[in-house]
């Protein structure tokens, strides 16, 4: 279980900071910055609890992904949606459905990295 945390954590600060380097601004956190960050944490700190279950032992990836996709959607849509705002304050020319995109594919890297911490640290199969 321990070993199952620091995989949630690794896989929680390679994302954060992809993630970070959208949300970057020069010296001055916006409103709306702090906002996606805090979403963001939020969403990610949902995923770990949801990765940590122990009814998830002896699930398959594709389950595992399937829970992890219907999980935390409160988070899921604050995240996506505080992103949207910070890209379309940042980027006020850029068309919004690139930023729609943008925050979906957040989402979508947040799902599939907790997937794959998953995999990796999951005992063998019998």
């Amino acid at each position: 279980m321990r070993m199952m945390m620091v995989g949630a954590a690794l896989v929680m600060m390679t994302s954060a900071a992809m993630v970070s380097a959208a949300l970057a601004d020069d010296d001055d956190a916006t409103g709306s910055q702090k906002l996606a960050q805090q979403g963001r944490d939020d969403y990610w700190h949902c995923l770990a609890r949801e990765y940590s279950r122990g009814s998830n032992q002896g699930m398959s990836e594709q389950d595992f992904a399937r829970s992890v996709a219907g999980a935390c959607p409160s988070e899921r849509q604050y995240y996506r949606v505080a992103l949207l705002d910070y890209l379309t304050t940042q980027y006020p020319a850029i068309d919004a459905g690139a930023h729609l995109a943008t925050a979906n594919r957040a989402v979508e890297s947040a799902q599939k990295d907790i997937v794959t911490a998953f995999v990796k640290h999951r005992p063998p199969q019998k």
